[in-house]
């Protein structure tokens, strides 16, 4: 999970792109990035670390220009190098820039391709560098005979479409052309377009979600479809194409859950009223589950099950209270690398308010049970402030198996649902008692927004992968790789000397570039 933002304007859009990404942090922490044009030149910056903290005043000043791309990295394990952060940029065709979220099922063999047959080469472990690759290559291949035009764009799209497996939603930038922005066939992960009419003419933004273009101002004019690509040029001319025929709407389904901001549209879906939904649907089966159990209290685990637990709370007909204190300033414990940090933060980021636990049957609602750690954790933390018992319900089904689309669950060993029963994840956790929502209901719970939506890649709950290129195999070499970067961790801090003459900052993991077109 990353998040990714594109903006075409008649006016300086480093502020945008800046305030953009601000408001799309929650999906990713580990580090930042925005690359502008003029026309002329491609102005980059990025490094790791939070959006305040990788961009300065003197770095804003360096970014020129009216259109511009912007990307927040979310890490998964062996990928926390600062050359990894995005965007990327390649200067052959043409130059381009891209951001990407998402996570190529097929980049291994995308990479022997890209060594043997599109002689490009490949300088880091991140697929989004073989995807910017792939798609400068079938833009020399689309453009060989021609001048660049919008129809040669979008050939080397479905071009790439035709090479490329995965989740992927890009932005892009390619020199002196415009924005290209494209959507996996199947829509797995999210991509919205808005629209802002001026005295100047219409500016453009995409964006990973919607919340994105409510801060900016913009009207949300719909959702990248899948298999679509759209082209923006410098001067706001908008073009867009259908670049796969056997399109499928499948979209994530955590994104509902836990990923997206509850504040934003997906899909033409309320994230927010998804979430009420699931607790109406949730508490149906706590009630059948706890029937014998006097609930004293319903408390959310924050942020994100806040709207599950209200619903709960209101089902039940028992009190909602808040019982834990959020530290603001540690980050989605989900989304951190490595075990032994999301322990560690647990405790830092939640504290528990002693009163609403002492002497009560507590329930506590989480968005979703992924590795169990924070679970853990929280339930001890409510039996040290006093409750009698304690329940734990889950607005999502069990996390069951890895996810391969941009979300770090690749080892099933870590999953506490893997091959338990639900009598087993209690014991192991430490609670009174466990209850799961329905994968059914969590689907009915999107599907009830809106009617288009029957599909959804659900694969870290039921296992099917919707892009049929996952086997066994390929869940074996992932975890294996994934054990590898854990036992023989690498250095964080180096960067490798790009061909693109990088210029680095006194902070040796900031990228600062000027890149002459």
């Amino acid at each position: 999970m990353c998040g990714v933002i594109g903006i075409v304007s008649n006016n300086p859009v480093n502020q945008m792109l800046y305030d953009g990404l601000l408001v799309l942090q929650h999906r990713g922490q580990d580090a930042a990035g925005i690359v502008t044009t003029d026309g002329n030149r491609f102005y980059m910056h990025k490094n790791n670390g939070l959006v305040k903290d990788v961009f300065q005043t003197r770095h804003m000043r360096n970014l020129i220009g009216n259109a511009g791309i912007a990307h927040v990295r979310y890490p998964t394990a062996g990928s926390s190098s600062a050359a990894e952060a995005q965007p990327f940029y390649v200067n052959s065709p043409y130059g381009i820039v891209l951001g990407h979220n998402g996570n190529l099922t097929n980049s291994a063999k995308l990479k022997q391709e890209m060594f043997q047959q599109d002689l490009r080469h490949i300088n880091t472990n991140s697929d989004s560098e073989v995807l910017i690759n792939v798609l400068a290559h079938e833009l020399v291949e689309s453009s060989k005979k021609n001048v660049l035009t919008t129809d040669v764009i979008f050939d080397a799209a479905t071009s790439l479409y035709h090479r490329c497996s995965g989740a992927f939603a890009v932005v892009s930038m390619i020199a002196n052309f415009g924005l290209l922005a494209f959507r996996d066939p199947h829509g797995i992960r999210p991509l919205v377009i808005g629209k802002r009419e001026t005295g100047d003419g219409p500016e453009y933004v995409v964006a990973s979600e919607s919340v994105a273009l409510d801060v900016l101002g913009f009207d949300l004019l719909r959702d990248v479809d899948p298999g679509e690509a759209i082209f923006i040029d410098l001067n706001g001319n908008f073009y867009s194409k259908k670049c796969v025929k056997n399109k499928q709407m499948s979209p994530c389904i955590f994104e509902y859950v836990y990923l997206a901001r509850p504040d934003s549209v997906l899909d033409g879906v309320s994230v927010y009223q998804t979430r009420l939904n699931m607790g109406d649907s949730l508490a149906k089966k706590i009630k059948d589950k706890f029937k014998n159990e006097k609930i004293d209290v319903v408390i959310p685990i924050p942020d994100t099950s806040r709207p599950s637990a209200l619903q709960v709370a209101l089902q039940l007909k028992t009190d909602f209270k808040e019982g834990f204190v959020k530290n603001r300033y540690i980050g989605r414990t989900f989304i951190m690398p490595g075990q032994a940090t999301r322990k560690k933060s647990v405790r830092q980021k939640l504290n528990p308010i002693a009163i609403e636990f002492k002497n009560k049957n507590v329930l506590l609602i989480d968005d979703s049970i992924v590795r169990g750690t924070t679970s853990k954790e929280i339930v001890e933390m409510a039996r040290e402030a006093g409750a009698k018992k304690v329940f734990l319900a889950s607005a999502a089904p069990p996390v069951k198996f890895p996810n391969v689309y941009g979300i770090d669950m690749p080892s099933r060993n870590e999953l506490i649902a893997h091959n338990k029963t639900v009598e087993e994840i209690c014991k192991d956790i430490g609670a009174d008692g466990v209850v799961y929502q329905d994968i059914d209901d969590l689907k009915a719970n999107i599907t009830k927004e809106n009617k288009k939506l029957n599909q959804f890649d659900a694969s870290c709950f039921d296992g099917n992968y919707v892009t049929q290129d996952i086997d066994e195999n390929y869940l074996n070499l992932i975890e294996s790789i994934r054990a590898d970067s854990v036992n023989h961790t690498k250095p964080q801090n180096s960067i490798t000397q790009l061909d693109l003459n990088l210029i680095t900052s006194e902070d040796n993991n900031t990228i600062d570039d000027v890149i002459e077109l």
